[in-house]
């Protein structure tokens, strides 16, 4: 997968560059921005933008790569630092929330709309799915959950992380994203515990 902070993609400009976009991205979302907006917002040139790619479209799709690498580094650092088996899923779902706290409303509703976008955060709720999961089972294993079935709880945290993801829940309760995640933690921290 793409990574623009790696050095063989180029010069620590473009990875500024993502950084611009992305802080810019998450203010204020991106349906609405033209490839001349950002240029004139990051000032730089069109042609600079097209060397980090050659569209909008794979732009956003980069820059949203971006994002969840990020993501996702902060919330195994974070999950690093609780070592207590029977905390380990609240402290991942707490720091998926306080990772998506940066995104603004706009950020989300564009990542929603625009496939490509929407793509990236679907595999990234999958992949947090599955590290429910591992994070249930090694509970469980430790004695620090009571004994469930794994594969449902983490199958039912799943269903949940999805419908955040598509904004089902946004809808049904008002709730950000990064506010349902930190409401799933809670629950779950009550719901496993031995």
């Amino acid at each position: 997968m793409f990574d623009p902070a790696d050095d063989s993609f180029g010069t620590r400009r473009r990875t500024s560059l993502f950084d611009e976009l992305l802080a810019l991205f998450l203010a204020e979302g991106f349906s609405h921005l033209t490839l001349d907006d950002i240029a004139a917002r990051l000032r730089c040139s069109k042609s600079t933008l097209y060397t980090l790619a050659a569209s909008k479209d794979e732009l956003v799709k980069r820059v949203t790569v971006h994002f969840f690498t990020r993501a996702t580094t902060a919330v195994e650092a974070a999950l690093a630092q609780t070592e207590n088996p029977g905390e380990r899923v609240a402290a991942y779902l707490t720091a998926v929330g306080d990772a998506l706290t940066v995104a603004s409303e706009v950020f989300m509703a564009d990542l929603s709309a625009f496939a490509p976008a929407r793509e990236v955060y679907e595999a990234n709720t999958r992949a947090a799915a599955l590290r429910v999961r591992q994070l249930i089972e090694e509970g469980v294993r430790n004695g620090a959950y009571r004994e469930v079935h794994a594969s449902f709880a983490a199958d039912l945290i799943a269903t949940t992380m999805v419908r955040i993801q598509q904004r089902s829940v946004r809808t049904s309760t008002g709730l950000s994203d990064a506010e349902a995640y930190a409401e799933l933690a809670t629950l779950l921290t009550n719901g496993l515990r031995a």
